[in-house]
């Protein structure tokens, strides 16, 4: 297949880079910062500014898809007004970039995966969250539903999109365990907050065997929460975590802390979502990591 990956130098783009060149895809590579060493077989890569029109958009027409995880990364910076507009503007811009490009191509891709999260939901306590729930009402649930209704635009042009909307990905080194994992390993982690919200989790390795999934899949349409069978808490998981690395869960961050550090960011870690991927498993998605201990464990932390 020709696909075209947007945001692929980013912690899943990467990967996904990898994984589908290495299943001889020829790929087209969209990124506002390409890596110096470009010239790999079948890697095509550009140079692009969400927003702006440019070369990139002659590798639309006649592309079989396009998987869009285009996005200033959430927890980059803490968040003001500047912060918030920059984190709107870097996903409704490219999204809508694409949508535009998508509607001028001749031969038109058959598919549209756009990047979204579980944010979408907002703060929902312990109710079991399906695709079939609404939309919150909060920051990030207001930027997941605008993110969305721009990539659903490519549906007007005869194009399957699904909305993959992520929870957090466990990668060693990387993302949310970036952070989480050194305080353990100095005898310093524990849960964030009262440690009663829900952590809807998954795996590198389900992120992207479940986005390949969507590729393969021309049923494969709609919202689809990317994220584990088995959702925990924050207690559950920073016990598991401890245990998994042999160290105790004790030094708790007090929610009061956490507010005065990250400011309204605070939201995002103190009030999660436990959803679960009732679309993938009902389209047949085989999870390879279902529990967080074993998933935990494969990393080798």
């Amino acid at each position: 297949m020709k696909i075209i990956i947007v945001g692929a130098t980013g912690l899943i783009g990467a990967i996904l880079t990898d994984r589908l060149s290495n299943q001889y895809h020829d790929l087209t590579l969209l990124s506002r910062r390409p890596p110096a060493e470009t010239d790999i077989p079948k890697r095509r890569w550009f140079a692009w500014q969400p927003g702006f029109s440019g070369e990139w958009e002659s590798a639309v027409d006649g592309a079989d898809g396009i998987i869009n995880l285009a996005g200033e990364p959430i927890a980059a910076k803490r968040w003001n007004e500047v912060q918030k507009e920059r984190l709107r503007l870097s996903r409704l811009a490219a999204t809508k970039s694409l949508v535009n490009a998508i509607a001028k191509a001749k031969l038109k891709p058959k598919f549209l995966i756009n990047a979204s999260a579980v944010g979408y939901y907002g703060a929902r306590g312990d109710e079991l969250i399906t695709e079939n729930a609404g939309s919150g009402q909060d920051f990030l649930a207001r930027l997941c539903v605008d993110w969305e209704n721009e990539a659903k635009l490519a549906e007007a042009s005869g194009v399957r999109v699904a909305l993959l909307r992520t929870g957090i990905v466990l990668a060693k080194g990387k993302g949310a365990l970036a952070k989480m994992v050194p305080p353990f390993k100095i005898f310093f982690g524990g849960p964030l907050g009262r440690g009663q919200q829900w952590m809807p989790w998954i795996h590198i390795e389900d992120e992207i065997g479940l986005i390949t999934y969507l590729i393969e899949n021309a049923e494969a349409r709609g919202p689809f929460n990317g994220t584990a069978p088995n959702p925990v808490t924050m207690n559950e998981f920073s016990k598991t975590l401890g245990d998994v690395l042999n160290r105790p869960s004790w030094a708790r961050v007090p929610p009061s802390v956490l507010a005065l550090m990250l400011g309204e960011m605070s939201e995002m870690l103190l009030n999660g979502q436990r959803a679960v991927p009732d679309a993938a498993v009902k389209l047949g998605y085989v999870f390879k990591y279902p529990a967080l201990a074993e998933a935990l464990r494969s990393l080798h932390l």
